[in-house]
C-alpha cells in the first residue's frame, strides 16, 4: 500500500486551519490535549502571523483562535530555539487578555486563554511530551487551595441595591481560582518515543512524523486524514509546501553548521592559549635554572625566553 502524504500541522496552521470548513481539525486537537469535547470554533483572530507571504519567518507559527462560549486558544509551534520564548509565550498570553477589554469594560468579561505551544527542539528538561501549567492559590500554612465565587466577589454594596430593586443575580460558582487564570500546555515532540497507546499519542505521531493511521476515531485526526493530504493542493501551493519544508531543513543545517563551527573555533582557540601558557610555562623554568647559574645576566635570559626583565627579578 502506498504510503499518504500528509502535510505538516505548522503548515496546515499557516494555510488550512483558517478556513472556517477545517476548523474540526483544531477543535479536535483542543479536545485531546485540551480535554474539551464540546468547544466549538467560531472564528480565527488577529495574531502576529494571521498575515503571511513567503518572506515571513518560518521558525514560530500561530494562530489565535475564539470558541463559541468566548475562550481564545493560541496554539503556537515552534521550529528552532529561542532563547526567550517562555517570556514570548507570556507575552502573548498578556496581549491576548488585555485585547478583550476595551476602555470602561467590566473585568467580568475578560475570558479564559489557553496557550498552546508545540515544540520542535530539545526544549527544558523532562521525561514527558506535555506539560500543563496553571496559577494557583495555596494555603502557605494549611496547603489548602483558594475557592471563589462571583457571589464572594460581589461588593455588600451591590447585594443590597439588588435587595432593595427586587433584583435576583445567578452567580456562578468556581471550582477554584485557577478557572479564570490562562492554562500553559508545552508539547515536546522531540520527547514522543513514537509508541502509539492512545488518542493523544495518535496526534503526536501526526505532529512528529505527519502519519495519520488509516482507520484512526480520534477527533481531530478524522477530519485532517481528508483536508490534509498533499495530493489534495493545488500545484501553487504544494510549490509554496515544498518551498516550506526546504526553508525548514536549510534553517536547520545552518543552526547546526553554526553550533559546529562554534566548537571547532572555541576549540581553536582553546588550543591557542593552551599552547600559549605552555610556551610561558617552559619560558618560566628555563629562566628559573639560567638565574641560579650566573652566567648570564636578566637582560640575556630575558632576550633568550622572550620574558621581561621585571618578571626574571621576582623568580
Amino acid at each position: 500500500m502506498n504510503k499518504i502524504n500528509y502535510i505538516r500541522f505548522d503548515w496546515a496552521i499557516k494555510k488550512l486551519l483558517r478556513d472556517k470548513a477545517n476548523f474540526g481539525v483544531l477543535e479536535g486537537f483542543i479536545e485531546v490535549f485540551l480535554g474539551k469535547p464540546d468547544c466549538k470554533i467560531i472564528e480565527i483572530l488577529e495574531s502576529e502571523s494571521n498575515n503571511i507571504n513567503e518572506d515571513d519567518k518560518f521558525n514560530r507559527v500561530d494562530i489565535k483562535a475564539k470558541s463559541s462560549d468566548g475562550e481564545i486558544f493560541i496554539v503556537e509551534i515552534q521550529l528552532t530555539r529561542y532563547v526567550h520564548y517562555m517570556e514570548r509565550v507570556l507575552f502573548g498570553v498578556s496581549k491576548a487578555i488585555t485585547e478583550q477589554m476595551k476602555d470602561g469594560d467590566d473585568y467580568g468579561k475578560i475570558k479564559k486563554v489557553y496557550s498552546i505551544s508545540i515544540v520542535y527542539y530539545d526544549f527544558g528538561k523532562g521525561n514527558d511530551y506535555l506539560y500543563v501549567g496553571n496559577t494557583k492559590f495555596i494555603g502557605v500554612h494549611s496547603k489548602d487551595e483558594l475557592i471563589i465565587s462571583e457571589k464572594e466577589e460581589l461588593s455588600l454594596f451591590e447585594q443590597e441595591q439588588d435587595k432593595e430593586n427586587n433584583k435576583t443575580r445567578k452567580f456562578k460558582e468556581r471550582h477554584n481560582v485557577g478557572a479564570i487564570m490562562p492554562t500553559y500546555y508545552m508539547i515536546r515532540v522531540k520527547s514522543f518515543d513514537d509508541n502509539v497507546k492512545n488518542a493523544m499519542d495518535e496526534w503526536m505521531e501526526f505532529l512528529k512524523n505527519s502519519e495519520i493511521k488509516s482507520d484512526t476515531k480520534v477527533p481531530g485526526l478524522i477530519e485532517a486524514k481528508e483536508v490534509m493530504k498533499f495530493d489534495r493542493m493545488s500545484k501553487e501551493e504544494q510549490n509554496a509546501y515544498i518551498r516550506h519544508l526546504d526553508a525548514v531543513a536549510n534553517e536547520k543545517e545552518a543552526i547546526l553548521t553554526a553550533k559546529i563551527w562554534g566548537k571547532i573555533e572555541g576549540r581553536a582557540e582553546g588550543e591557542k592559549i593552551g599552547i600559549e601558557k605552555g610556551e610561558s610555562q617552559k619560558a618560566l623554568a628555563i629562566a628559573k635554572n639560567l638565574k641560579p647559574m650566573g652566567v648570564m645576566t636578566i637582560e640575556q635570559i630575558a632576550a633568550a625566553t622572550n620574558l621581561d626583565a621585571e618578571t626574571i627579578e621576582n623568580l
